[in-house]
C-alpha cells in the first residue's frame, strides 16, 4: 500500500520539527514584553553554548530546535519588543510573521515566473500598493532587495548606467574603465549606505562632492546650486528623506529643481523618512519627492516587516531592468507578460521577501499604516517632551520624525554614562551616537506595539540613569 503525502515520514518529521518551532516561538512572544531588553549572556557562554565539535550522526529536527532555543535565547535582544529604540528597527507586524513562515515552508524562489508564478505576482500587486502609499510615480519599477543599502546600490546602478548613457557611453558594452567621470553630490549628513553603495559602484570618495547641510542636517539647495554652477559631465545628485539622527528631510522639492535644471540625476535615500509619505501630517516634509529620478527604503523599519527586506523604486525602468537583468540559456522567460523578479534586484537566488510585504500593506490597510507612523512620532515627542523638562537633560534635534537626540548636563562622559547605565537596567535599550561633535543619546521610535506606557516607563529609566529619585517602573507580571 502507497503511503499518501500526508503520511510519509519527510511530513511527520517536518510537521514535528514546525511544532517544536512554533511552541518556542509563542513561548518567546509571551516574555517579550517582560523580559530585558538587552541580554545577559556573555560571548563566552554563547560560544560555549552553541559551539563545540560538529557531531559525526544526524540528530532529530526536534532535538536540535530545542537545543537551539536553550542556547541562542539568552543572547537574543527584544528588537520585536516595545521598548527597543536603538537602532531604526521596526517590530514585526503579526501577519508579516506568519507570511514569512510560509514563505519559509513554501520555500519559492522568487527569480523567475516559472519557479513561482505566486512569488512573481504577489511582487507585482505589492509594488504597485507600494508605489501608491508612498507618493511614487505609478509607472515606476520596483525592486525587493535585502534592504536599504542594497536598495541604495540598485538605484545607483540604475543612475550611472543612464548618466553615463546621456554622455554617450554605453557601460554595458564598455564596462566603467575609460568612461567619463561621474560627478555625484551628496549632502553632509550623507547615510553611510549611500557612500558604500557608491563604493561598490566604482565610484570613490573623490567624485563624492558634499554639500553644505543645516543644524538640523538638511542639504542646503542653494549650496548644491552654486556646485553645479559649472558642468562637469554625467551628474547624480543623492538627497536624504529622515537624517539618521535628526529624523530632518532634505527640501526635496528645491533639490528637484536644482537637480532637473542641471540635468542630474537625483536620487533619495529615504531608508525610514520615506514612510512620512503615508502619513497627512508629515506629508509636507516630502513635497517634490515624486520628481526624484529613485528611491530608496526599508520595509524592516516602518512597515514592520521580518528581517530582511529593502525596496528600490526607479522612475526609469529600461534603465533600472538594463543595470540588473541577466540572460542565459537556461533562464526560462515566461514571456513579456509576466514580472521576472529577478530583472529588478542584484540577486538570483533569494527567498520570497513579497509575501511579507504583501501581508503587511493588506493587514494594516492606508489607514493603518498612516496611524503606524503617525502614532510613533508622537511617541518621540512624547520622549522629548518628558526628558527635555528635567534641567540635567538637552534636546539637540527639532523632533519633526520619530528620531531623538538626547545630551545629559552637556557633558559627553556623563552621557556616556547615561547610555551606558540604561543599557545595563534593560528596561529600555538605547544607543549612542555623536552629533555635531557632541555626544548623545539616539532615541529611534518605530514599532509597531510601542505604547504611551513603554515610553513613560523608559524615560524613568532614563530619568534614573542620571540620578533623577523616579525608579523605574515595575516589570508587568507574566
Amino acid at each position: 500500500m502507497i503511503e499518501s503525502p500526508s503520511d510519509t515520514g519527510a511530513t511527520r518529521t517536518a510537521r514535528a520539527a514546525l511544532t517544536h518551532a512554533f511552541e518556542a516561538a509563542s513561548a518567546y512572544l509571551q516574555s517579550r514584553d517582560s523580559r530585558p531588553v538587552w541580554p545577559t549572556a556573555t560571548i563566552e557562554s554563547l560560544r560555549a553554548a552553541l559551539g563545540g565539535p560538529l557531531q559525526r550522526l544526524p540528530i532529530d529536527a526536534g532535538v536540535v530546535l530545542d537545543d537551539l532555543v536553550r542556547a541562542a535565547e539568552p543572547g537574543l535582544v527584544a528588537t520585536t519588543g516595545p521598548r527597543y529604540f536603538g537602532f531604526v528597527t521596526g517590530g514585526a507586524l503579526p501577519a508579516t510573521v506568519g507570511a514569512d513562515w510560509l514563505a519559509a515552508v513554501w520555500d519559492q524562489p522568487a527569480a523567475l515566473y516559472v519557479l513561482s508564478p505566486a512569488a512573481a505576482v504577489v511582487e507585482e500587486v505589492a509594488g504597485a500598493w507600494l508605489l501608491e502609499v508612498l507618493g511614487l510615480p505609478s509607472t515606476a519599477s520596483v525592486g525587493f532587495v535585502t534592504g536599504c543599502h542594497m536598495a541604495n546600490f540598485t538605484a545607483l546602478a540604475a543612475a550611472r548606467l543612464e548618466v553615463l548613457r546621456r554622455a554617450g557611453w554605453d557601460l554595458d558594452q564598455n564596462g566603467l574603465q575609460g568612461s567619463p567621470p561621474i560627478r555625484v553630490l551628496v549632502g553632509n549628513e550623507v547615510h553611510v549606505s549611500v557612500v558604500g553603495a557608491l563604493r561598490m559602484l566604482g565610484i570613490g570618495s573623490r567624485q563624492i562632492e558634499r554639500v553644505d547641510a543645516d543644524e538640523q542636517g538638511r542639504m542646503r539647495p542653494a549650496s548644491l546650486e552654486r556646485a553645479l554652477q559649472s558642468p562637469t559631465g554625467p551628474t547624480i545628485v543623492c538627497a536624504q528623506a529622515g537624517n539618521v539622527n535628526t529624523g530632518a528631510f532634505d527640501p526635496l522639492d528645491e533639490i528637484a529643481g536644482v537637480a532637473s535644471r542641471h540635468g542630474a540625476w537625483l536620487h533619495v535615500d529615504g531608508a525610514f523618512g520615506l514612510w512620512a509619505s503615508a502619513c497627512a501630517a508629515l506629508r509636507p516634509h516630502m513635497r517634490g519627492v515624486e520628481r526624484a529620478d529613485s528611491w530608496a527604503t526599508d520595509a524592516h523599519k516602518w512597515l514592520n516587516v521580518p528581517y530582511d527586506s529593502g525596496l528600490v523604486f526607479v522612475a526609469h525602468p529600461a534603465a533600472h531592468r538594463a543595470a540588473m537583468s541577466l540572460t542565459a540559456a537556461y533562464l526560462v522567460r515566461s514571456g513579456p507578460q509576466p514580472r521576472e523578479n529577478m530583472d529588478w534586484t542584484p540577486e538570483s537566488s533569494r527567498r520570497a521577501r513579497g509575501f511579507a510585504v504583501y501581508a503587511a500593506l493588506r493587514s494594516l490597510g492606508t489607514d493603518g499604516i498612516e496611524d503606524l507612523i503617525g502614532r510613533c512620532c508622537r511617541h518621540a515627542r512624547r520622549f522629548a517632551d518628558k526628558l527635555g523638562a528635567d534641567s540635567r537633560v538637552t534636546i539637540l534635534n527639532d523632533v519633526v520624525l520619530n528620531q531623538v537626540l538626547v545630551r545629559f548636563e552637556d557633558d559627553d562622559d556623563t552621557t556616556r554614562a547615561v547610555i551606558a547605565r540604561v543599557q545595563e537596567e534593560r528596561v529600555c535599550w538605547v544607543g549612542g551616537t555623536r552629533w555635531r561633535n557632541m555626544e548623545a543619546m539616539r532615541i529611534s521610535v518605530s514599532n509597531w506595539s510601542t505604547t504611551e506606557a513603554d515610553v513613560d516607563r523608559s524615560v524613568q529609566s532614563i530619568l534614573h540613569a542620571i540620578g533623577s529619585p523616579t525608579r523605574p517602573a515595575a516589570p508587568p507580571p507574566d
